[in-house]
């Protein structure tokens, strides 16, 4: 199994434009799926499908209509290798400086600057926010040169303008400022992306960074803020949040095949990550689609 460390993306911007405005059909995007990083920011709009995501060392599930803004080199990846049916996904990606060095200290520009600093630790936004910003997000990409920069500001103000969000890796977490950490991490990440539904010891993952067990948990709770146990559970209960949503397995199969086997153990730590259990969340999901 070959591991390696986050792709350095090169991304160019659209001919004529100083930042980049995507449009991918469902399937195109097929670099999503690579742990990459890019000097860029990155605003991302989905619109259909579901899947997993990482962001950081943050593991998530993403449905309809989901809206997260990355900033600069932080890395990331949809986890899934299956088809997530997405209608279209719009990405947006421009450089810090992209209006010139000192744009963004503008006093006008004072929110927007706030809103670009939060970003480093990856942003995801809340209900309420998502079907407005996601249509002017729509309109910009079909609209052309001057009018669609206009609208690129509106649409950065109105998500500075929002409380209604949540910062996906809490306490700092930068995996840029760590670039000889990245291989290490990356074996790790991969491996649980491998391996999480089969058993994984600190021994096992303590032996793949070459480190000793109590080295390696120090060195994991430094750099992603969180302890591998906590890593590996929030992996599985993401994973299990789309088999609920997605798969008519029962809750005890649901329970296996997010790797947990254990099913007392597994709702217990639903509860704990969600604050509701498999079976409230499912009847919820299901209520909200229908």
């Amino acid at each position: 199994m070959k591991h390696s460390h986050p792709a350095f993306e090169a991304v160019k911007p659209n001919i004529g434009s100083s930042f980049t405005s995507l449009k991918f059909l469902r399937n195109e995007n097929i670099k999503s799926h690579v742990w990459h990083y890019h000097p860029e920011i990155e605003l991302i709009f989905v619109c259909g499908g579901s899947g997993k995501r990482q962001i950081g060392s943050n593991i998530s599930y993403f449905s309809d209509g989901d809206i997260v803004l990355m900033g600069s080199n932080l890395p990331h990846c949809g986890m899934t290798n299956e088809n997530t049916n997405n209608d279209y996904e719009m990405v947006i990606q421009f450089k810090p400086d992209f209006l010139g060095e000192n744009f963004f200290e503008l006093p006008e520009m004072q929110k927007i600057s706030a809103l670009l600093e939060k970003s480093k630790a990856g942003i995801v936004f809340s209900e309420n926010i998502k079907k407005q910003i996601g249509q002017k997000i729509v309109a910009m990409h079909e609209s052309s040169s001057l009018e669609k920069l206009v609208k690129f500001l509106e649409i950065l103000d109105a998500l500075a303008s929002t409380l209604d969000y949540r910062i996906l890796n809490a306490g700092k977490y930068y995996l840029q400022t760590q670039v000889e950490d990245n291989e290490r991490i990356n074996l790790i990440f991969n491996y649980v992306k491998d391996h999480f539904k089969e058993q994984i010891t600190l021994e096992q993952v303590a032996d793949l960074a070459n480190m000793r067990v109590p080295s390696f948990c120090r060195y994991f709770k430094k750099i992603t803020n969180k302890t591998f146990t906590q890593f590996v559970n929030e992996y599985r209960i993401t994973h299990s949040l789309k088999l609920l949503a997605e798969q008519p397995l029962s809750i005890t199969e649901v329970c296996f095949e997010s790797g947990f086997n254990n099913f007392s153990y597994f709702n217990k730590t639903f509860k704990q990550y969600i604050q509701k259990s498999p079976s409230q969340y499912r009847k919820e999901f299901n209520f909200l689609i229908e």
